[in-house]
């Protein structure tokens, strides 16, 4: 298995320096990871210094609350894809999941899958603040809207992604749409087990670790 095929790479701290993301994009050179994960406003910069690879740059939209307007989420998005993004990962409205609004909820997936001329769209749900009942409801708004990733967590939550959680997307996912668990995965042992529940994206900080960890074992 090629683990940093599953990485996305990913640096969201309010902090986040130039410095910072040019040495996730090392990293993620160095170690073959899949894409690395951005704010906004490091998308030219990590695509400049991804320029000569095969690694994505991914960033966020709504970020991390998921309370703005539909139209202020898709114009971030056709400004992140302007500006170089490969995959964007959106974070839905939870409190119109919580009011049943899911035309609300499609109406927004909808706005944004259509303005980022094919990219890569991952839906953030943030299972943390989800019941069971309403996990499932997103698993088939997300098979309904026909995007490419799931994406449990923002990392902001209470909690970070669960086997549970991918379990039951897993279960209810249909066969296009891929699973994104994402927050808290500081270990190979997490991750291996997030795999096994169906998560095909790991998104991560601790990339390196986890893909050093395999090494020591290896050797």
């Amino acid at each position: 298995m090629e683990i940093g095929k599953y990485i996305d790479h990913t640096n969201l701290k309010m902090d986040a320096t130039e410095e910072d993301i040019t040495k996730l994009c090392e990293e993620a050179i160095n170690y073959q990871f899949e894409a690395v994960c951005v704010h906004p406003c490091y998308v030219s910069l990590a695509k400049e210094l991804l320029k000569d690879t095969n690694i994505n740059v991914c960033t966020v939209v709504g970020f991390p609350l998921g309370m703005n307007t539909p139209k202020t989420k898709s114009f971030e998005a056709i400004d992140a894809v302007e500006m170089g993004a490969d995959e964007i990962d959106m974070v839905i409205n939870v409190g119109a999941l919580k009011d049943k609004d899911y035309d609300y909820i499609k109406s927004e997936i909808e706005e944004i899958r259509d303005s980022i001329d094919g990219k890569t769209l991952k839906v953030i749900i943030e299972t943390s603040l989800l019941t069971d009942d309403e996990i499932i409801k997103m698993t088939e708004i997300c098979n309904e809207t026909f995007v490419n990733f799931i994406k449990t967590n923002t990392g902001f939550g209470s909690r970070g992604a669960s086997t549970h959680d991918v379990e039951l997307i897993n279960k209810y996912k249909n066969d296009v749409l891929e699973i994104k668990a994402s927050g808290g995965i500081k270990t190979y042992e997490q991750m291996n087990e997030l795999i096994k529940a169906g998560a095909t994206r790991i998104g991560t900080s601790s990339g390196v670790d986890i893909v050093t960890h395999i090494d020591k074992e290896e050797e």
